[in-house]
């Protein structure tokens, strides 16, 4: 480990969750453990922060990041929604590789909120995991994306974030190896489909999973897989 990446890269202890938290609210980028790979965040609210992320990963700007929270009920106090069937999903998967899109209403003040036309929508995540909930219980909500450049390799270890993102990133949290590298499953609403959704990308949790717990719970559709794509809401 060379001497910048043992100042930067830091065990999960009280100490680097407080000067996580202090970093966030400041407006830099930190890389901290989730359930599935590592992440960088920033401050949700911060369009300054948000962009760093940006530069970080050489994201483009047609991608959306996801936001992380430290419980479901953060979903509501946020001024987001989820609207049915996603509400049942929710309910089944999180916390957990489950990334609903919600309805961002009009007092959501979150700077990672994709406008299409009147539809303002926010992806979000419940990491299931203590090390991402006693992180998430620190900082509160922060935007998110892989731990990683655009198209490469998401990084399981903070190791592996920091020798793609390097000094770049103000802080990177160690919790150790994450389960990775597949990532959450993404589904929006779409009323225009048989059983009310659309997913976006299938990850951890399987299509047919989704689709089974949607038509034992509501009557919905059927269990077997349909059609999935990606769009800028689901690689966040």
């Amino acid at each position: 480990m060379t001497g910048d990446e043992s100042e930067r890269v830091r065990g999960l202890s009280p100490e680097t969750l407080a000067l996580a938290t202090k970093l966030v609210k400041r407006g830099e980028v930190v890389v901290i453990p989730t359930d599935t790979v590592y992440g960088i965040a920033c401050d949700p609210f911060s369009e300054q922060a948000i962009e760093k992320i940006f530069q970080a990963k050489r994201r483009p700007h047609t991608k959306a990041l996801q936001v992380l929270l430290p419980s479901v009920e953060s979903i509501a106090k946020l001024s987001l929604k989820l609207p049915a069937p996603l509400d049942v999903l929710a309910e089944a998967f999180l916390p957990g590789a489950f990334s609903p899109i919600c309805e961002a209403q009009e007092e959501c003040g979150l700077a990672t909120v994709r406008e299409d036309g009147a539809l303002r929508t926010q992806g979000v995540r419940v990491p299931d995991s203590e090390a991402s909930r006693r992180v998430l219980q620190a900082t509160g909500p922060v935007a998110a994306s892989s731990a990683n450049i655009s198209g490469m390799p998401s990084a399981q270890t903070a190791q592996e974030a920091y020798a793609q993102l390097g000094d770049s990133v103000a802080l990177y949290v160690d919790a150790g190896p994450t389960p990775g590298p597949v990532a959450s499953t993404v589904v929006e609403a779409d009323c225009a489909g048989e059983d009310g959704i659309r997913i976006l990308r299938v990850g951890v949790i399987p299509e047919t999973a989704v689709r089974k717990v949607l038509h034992d719970n509501t009557g919905l559709g059927d269990t077997m897989p349909g059609h999935t794509e990606e769009t800028g809401n689901a690689r966040a």
